[in-house]
């Protein structure tokens, strides 16, 4: 049996944001992300979440400006900010009431992880950060959707197309890499990355997410 208790909710122009607490017999609580009704992540699942920034992490011998594209629940940029490397991490985030519930601790780890010095929140959609940045990275990491299959707003379908992945390589260092997590195989993503890096890898990894087995996928591209 599985009992859901709303942890908080808000509405902006792109719909509603839920954050839930999932109770489960004979396993801990998790916290559950949902938007417009769509699951996005919770705090049980989290390995390929970590794993976008830890692959990123191996490709750049000197990562020390890192762009992280999507808050979530904090786990990708909890990895980066494991790496003493790093020495900025800006995160963009549409949605101001998830970087608030960070904050104020409705989600409990975010006060701590949000109070590196070493962080930086944008409150930005990420198409217009990165049109708008004016200052280069080593690495890019973008989870600001379920991937090119199944998205939850429909206008994020531009992150995963040409002119978007291209302006992407204009802040992207010599060496630096931009890698993009995603729900499903995206074949077609996979081909403008090499069409505008000249390389990309896919990266396959099985979770299992609710007691269903599932695979979660990453495709990097470096900027050689």
């Amino acid at each position: 049996m599985t009992e859901y208790v709303e942890v908080a909710r808000a509405e902006s122009e792109r719909g509603e944001v839920v954050l839930r607490r999932r109770i489960e017999e004979h396993a801990a609580d998790a916290l559950e992300l949902r938007v417009n009704g769509v699951f996005v992540m919770d705090t049980r699942e989290v390995s390929s979440e970590i794993e976008l920034a830890a692959a990123a992490l191996e490709l750049v011998e000197d990562p020390r400006h890192v762009v992280v594209g999507g808050l979530g629940l904090g786990f990708t940029t909890q990895r980066v900010l494991a790496d003493h490397r790093v020495e900025l991490l800006k995160v963009v985030e549409i949605e101001d009431a998830l970087v608030g519930w960070m904050r104020d601790g409705t989600i409990p780890h975010g006060p701590a992880l949000l109070a590196d010095k070493r962080v930086h929140i944008v409150n930005a959609d990420i198409v217009m950060a990165i049109a708008e940045a004016t200052s280069t990275y080593d690495l890019v990491l973008l989870d600001v959707d379920n991937g090119p299959g199944y998205l939850v707003h429909e206008p994020n379908a531009v992150v995963y197309e040409h002119p978007f992945i291209a302006s992407t390589k204009r802040i992207v260092n010599p060496g630096g890499a931009l890698v993009i997590w995603s729900a499903n195989p995206a074949p077609e993503l996979a081909d403008v990355m090499r069409k505008v890096f000249g390389n990309c890898t896919e990266h396959l990894y099985d979770v299992l997410l609710q007691q269903r087995p599932e695979q979660y996928l990453l495709y990097l591209a470096r900027r050689t």
